[in-house]
């Protein structure tokens, strides 16, 4: 039997996406998200239709002490996860001289702190079992956006680590991802408070999924996958143009400059 996925974020949009398509491999899933009355209503919905094990661990990832918690609550139950899906994260949108202090760190300790430490917790556990680590990054990752400058910053962080987590591990047959969509539907934008982040085509959460899961499958995957050709071009784009050009055109596109 397939072994347990953990799965942050998976309240609403991409991580209760994963948590579907992993209970359809037969995978037992353990949701982690703030409001434990979605994360119910998803465990009863993937109990009833792939007859798996769905945990429900609560836990608001802004809390600089639930990673070890969640890796804890783990162990209690007697749970060894073969995988792990960072997917818990927000962002913010306005000039970083105007941004919220407050709602900065908790940006930074969701998108960054949480995730780093509970991939540090069950790294071992995902070595052991030959398993699979995917954190979602974003398109924002591949260049600096000027009016997101914490949220694109944060996942530029997110897609290095994983990057450096794939070449640490290679040959353990562990295998690591990190996905970076684009704009997606989900309530995102709503978080944030703004539609600044719609740069380019949004896409659905299956869209999302389906490139994730073709990523994960392949022969000889490689630990970045960007959702979307366009999304692609683009990144590759910013990798490669001078950095005052960069900057000037990720300003004009989020509507900054």
């Amino acid at each position: 039997m397939p072994g347990a996925i953990v799965i942050t974020g998976a309240s609403s949009g991409i991580g209760p996406g994963f948590a579907r398509r992993f209970a359809a491999r037969g995978h037992d899933v353990v949701l982690v998200a703030r409001r434990a009355d979605r994360l119910e209503s998803v465990a009863e919905e993937l109990r009833g239709l792939h007859r798996i094990e769905a945990t429900v661990l609560p836990a608001d990832l802004a809390d600089p002490a639930a990673p070890a918690a969640i890796a804890a609550a783990l162990d209690e139950r007697g749970i060894h996860p073969s995988g792990l899906v960072n997917s818990a994260g927000f962002g913010t949108a306005s000039p970083f001289a105007e941004e919220d202090a407050a709602r900065v760190a908790a940006e930074v300790q969701v998108n960054v702190a949480a995730l780093t430490l509970l991939t540090r917790a069950l790294l071992p556990h995902l070595i052991a079992a030959r398993g699979v680590l995917v954190n979602v990054s974003s398109n924002a990752g591949h260049q600096p956006l000027p009016g997101l400058a914490v949220y694109a910053a944060t996942k530029a962080y997110v897609t290095s680590l994983t990057e450096a987590i794939w070449q640490e591990t290679r040959g353990t047959g562990l295998r690591v991802l990190a996905l970076c969509p684009g704009p997606t539907e989900t309530e995102f934008f709503t978080a944030a408070g703004s539609e600044t982040f719609k740069v380019g085509a949004t896409k659905s959460v299956d869209d999302v999924l389906d490139e994730a899961f073709a990523a994960l499958d392949a022969a000889n995957p490689s630990p970045v996958r960007t959702v979307g050709a366009a999304n692609r071009v683009q990144g590759w784009a910013a990798r490669v143009s001078p950095r005052r050009l960069r900057l000037w055109v990720a300003a004009r596109a989020v509507g900054s400059a």
